[in-house]
């Protein structure tokens, strides 16, 4: 299921504020793995443990976000951080 463009239109990051575009499958296929490897953390630090099946990012690339049943999840806890941290 796409999200509406309207929707993406205003949507922004809540930590960044970086506009969102959606992950293209070459994208999600990459986080999954890296999901399998348990490499990846939301950024409460929890570790994202179940995978991707669409979801947005920013655009320099530092932050995905969960779309599940259609619905972002764009709560800044939730973020998954995708760069590593210093």
């Amino acid at each position: 299921m796409a999200i509406n463009s309207d929707l993406l239109d205003i949507l922004c990051c809540p930590i960044s504020h970086a506009p969102l575009t959606p992950l293209t499958q070459q994208d999600i296929e990459a986080l999954n793995e890296r999901i399998a490897a348990g490499t990846l953390r939301y950024h409460d630090g929890s570790a994202v443990e179940t995978p991707l099946t669409e979801g947005l990012i920013t655009a320099d690339r530092q932050y995905a976000y969960r779309i599940d049943d259609g619905i972002p999840n764009m709560l800044p806890g939730q973020a998954i951080e995708l760069k590593d941290k210093a």
